[in-house]
């Protein structure tokens, strides 16, 4: 998971929720070795897995690779394991997962102390980064099978957010939709609304909305910031869709890479087009006060004024569907439920798509190892990695992915959005900044955006001048 993401859970299970990524330590705990080496697919009584796809790894028989990540809870790294099985199965290798809440502190220690696993799950490509051109000897770039993988699956910028200097290192292992905004499918049949198709049928809506219900019993939109030592990361992503919308996407990629300053007019354009919304009395911040309560507003309760009529819609991610369960365990997410969600319209009829995502990076060179990576890389292991999440919540961008085999509406949808052939798709842009400006100033300076009142011309020069040099 990206950092965000991570957040999105976090901030679920704070509400309740029953997913979590860093609870309590999963341990060590690889599958359990069938007899022959492998484990059963699917688990002990499963039906045995076809091995014709797994043939070009060789018998892999008495090796174990090590995988850690910072997915530590049971309820989320127990799919994980058991989607490594087939491969165990039928390699007869054994894969020993290890979770651990300390993960972002404890793997550049490890990698540095020359005790780092064989393969680690980087929740930030912005981390990824930083282990590659801190440890360049120590990170093995993407053997060829997995990286033939990546080409024949994937869109191309995943092959590219996992590329360092011009080298292959980290793989793409799950992925998450951005650009949604979500809202309740009977509020909005019984005032008359219909889904906007470009941002200005979402503006006439913004309006007509608000002038329906002038009297301050609703709002068009709701929104929350507030997020502990991350407060403001949901105003990037704001940002990065507004980034999406105003220009191209070739220069969203240079705002990125920071070939255009954060003080760019283009940049500053963007920002606010945001604030069209963000900073109207008139269209926020329903059921929770005017425009600086966003600030203080916990990004994980944001949307629940929806469930109460006080507000119509939402922007956050698709994972966001973990949190209106945890605000109701009763809440149904679907097209017919009580609450489901539109992609952000663009400009166009086809609305460009903000993801996050995680990537797994190899520090030892071994057979067994490439093995993984190319299982980790294939259709067979997004499907298996899907059977193995009865709960929904996951998807991978792996075109081969059959995505009746996703639960969740949402995450279905979602898929459908990412690997459209003629799809717009950009990766988080401030997980791909250096942490001091991804997740500092860019964080503080559209908190103080919304709280303080601050022009958006100073924020994003104060952005800027943060910028390392």
């Amino acid at each position: 998971m990206t950092s965000k993401t991570k957040r999105g859970v976090l901030g679920a299970l704070s509400a309740g929720a029953l997913l979590a990524v860093t609870a309590c330590s999963g341990g060590g705990g690889g599958a359990a070795p069938a007899p022959g080496g492998g484990s059963t697919a699917g688990g002990g009584g499963g039906a045995a897995t076809d091995c014709a796809a797994y043939e070009s790894y060789g018998d892999l028989s008495g090796k174990t690779i090590s995988v850690y990540t910072s997915i530590a809870s049971d309820a989320e790294a127990q799919p994980h394991v058991d989607s490594f099985k087939p491969f165990e199965e039928c390699t007869g290798a054994t894969v020993d997962y290890e979770g651990s809440r300390e993960f972002e502190n404890q793997l550049p220690v490890r990698v540095a102390a020359g005790n780092a696993p064989d393969l680690a799950y980087i929740p930030q490509p912005g981390l990824l980064q930083t282990l590659v051109t801190e440890n360049a000897d120590k990170v093995v770039p993407v053997g060829e099978a997995a990286e033939a993988n990546v080409d024949q699956y994937y869109k191309e910028f995943w092959k590219e957010i996992g590329s360092v200097d011009g080298k292959y290192y980290g793989i793409p292992i799950g992925a998450n939709a951005k650009s949604f905004v979500w809202y309740s499918p009977t509020m909005f049949s019984e005032n008359g609304y219909e889904i906007p198709a470009t941002w200005a049928d979402l503006m006439t809506l913004t309006e007509t909305i608000a002038n329906d219900h002038s009297d301050g019993a609703a709002r068009p939109w709701c929104a929350g910031i507030e997020s502990g030592g991350a407060t403001g990361w949901p105003a990037t992503d704001w940002v990065e869709d507004m980034m999406l919308r105003t220009g191209t996407p070739e220069q969203y990629d240079q705002w990125v890479n920071h070939e255009i300053p954060f003080n760019d007019p283009v940049v500053v354009e963007a920002v606010d087009k945001a604030g069209t919304i963000l900073k109207d009395e008139k269209y926020v911040n329903g059921g929770l006060g005017g425009v600086t309560t966003i600030a203080t507003t916990p990004f994980t309760d944001a949307g629940f004024p929806i469930l109460d009529g006080q507000c119509f819609m939402h922007r956050q991610a698709s994972f966001y569907q973990a949190n209106w369960q945890a605000a109701d365990p009763d809440v149904t997410v679907a097209e017919d439920g009580d609450v489901w969600a539109f992609p952000l319209p663009g400009e166009g009829a086809t609305p460009p798509m903000l993801v996050g995502g995680e990537f797994a990076l190899a520090f030892r060179d071994a057979p067994e190892v490439a093995a993984l990576q190319a299982y980790l890389t294939s259709p067979e292991w997004s499907n298996a990695k899907a059977d193995a999440t009865p709960n929904g919540g996951w998807l991978s961008a792996n075109s081969e992915l059959d995505a009746n085999k996703l639960v969740q509406p949402i995450d279905k949808l979602s898929y459908e959005l990412i690997t459209a052939e003629d799809a717009v798709v950009r990766f988080d842009g401030s997980d791909l900044m250096p942490s001091a400006v991804g997740a500092g100033s860019f964080w503080k300076e559209m908190t103080d955006w919304v709280a303080l009142g601050k022009s958006t011309q100073d924020a994003m020069s104060a952005i800027e001048t943060s910028w390392p040099k």
